[in-house]
């Protein structure tokens, strides 16, 4: 169709490759923050976490881990908290996360929840998740499940975050780990490898060049006051 009328050519842009090549690379190691879903001392989900991050600092990249200990529910406190401010520095910081939650009652834990519940979808109009990468992990008590990180892969979307089409699954959690919460040898082990090689790699590819990547032109027909109070009316919800 080459009648355009309906457009707003203020807004419209048509899309050209040489607007995907970035004028520069960064050449920092990625920075790969990285969630976990409980509470307990011996804890799979951070455990499983704990072993990405290792993964991660042998691929070159930077991994931090947010500890959700002290973390208050959303909506129960200020975001001044310092568990909370502490949180969306870390969000600020990465370009890319890693979420691990253990499933229960077949869905994601409150733990897990709560943070990604404290971390903002808008921030004076700019969205601080927005074209950044995200890696989905789960494990489980018993048989193999994809519920919880199919749930994290929605939460992920809504939050625009480029979810990698690797994911990782931990059946029987419990005997995947030696006492010192090393992960044995195993698929599952080689599995989580895979998942961190290809979030490295998509961090790599879109880091530079996400803010194109989510460029809508419905937002551009939008106000910036305009879109800023709407996206902010909805974190009152």
């Amino acid at each position: 169709m080459s009648d355009a009328a309906t457009l707003n050519p203020d807004a419209f842009r048509p899309v050209r490759a040489a607007d995907l090549v970035p004028a520069a690379r960064s050449s920092h190691p990625p920075r790969i923050l990285m969630l976990y879903g409980s509470l307990r001392e011996r804890s799979f989900s951070r455990f499983a976490t704990e072993e990405a991050a290792r993964m991660l600092t042998a691929l070159g990249a930077e991994p931090r881990i947010f500890d959700p200990r002290g973390l208050p529910l959303a909506d129960a406190t200020e975001a001044d908290h310092p568990k909370v401010a502490e949180l969306r520095d870390l969000v600020g910081w990465s370009e890319g996360m890693v979420w691990c939650s253990p499933e229960r009652h077949g869905a994601m834990t409150g733990v897990i929840k709560t943070q990604i519940d404290w971390i903002p979808l808008s921030l004076g109009g700019v969205r601080p998740t927005q074209g950044k990468t995200l890696a989905v992990m789960q494990v489980c008590g018993g048989s193999q499940s994809f519920n919880t990180v199919n749930q994290l892969r929605i939460l992920g979307r809504w939050m625009r975050l480029l979810t990698i089409p690797n994911q990782s699954s931990v059946a029987k959690a419990w005997d995947e780990f030696d006492d010192d919460g090393r992960m044995k040898p195993s698929p599952y082990h080689d599995r989580i490898v895979d998942v961190m090689e290809e979030l490295v790699r998509f961090t790599l590819l879109t880091r530079d060049i996400r803010d194109q990547l989510v460029d809508r032109y419905s937002e551009r027909v939008e106000s910036h006051e305009a879109l800023s109070r709407r996206v902010n009316q909805g974190q009152a919800v």
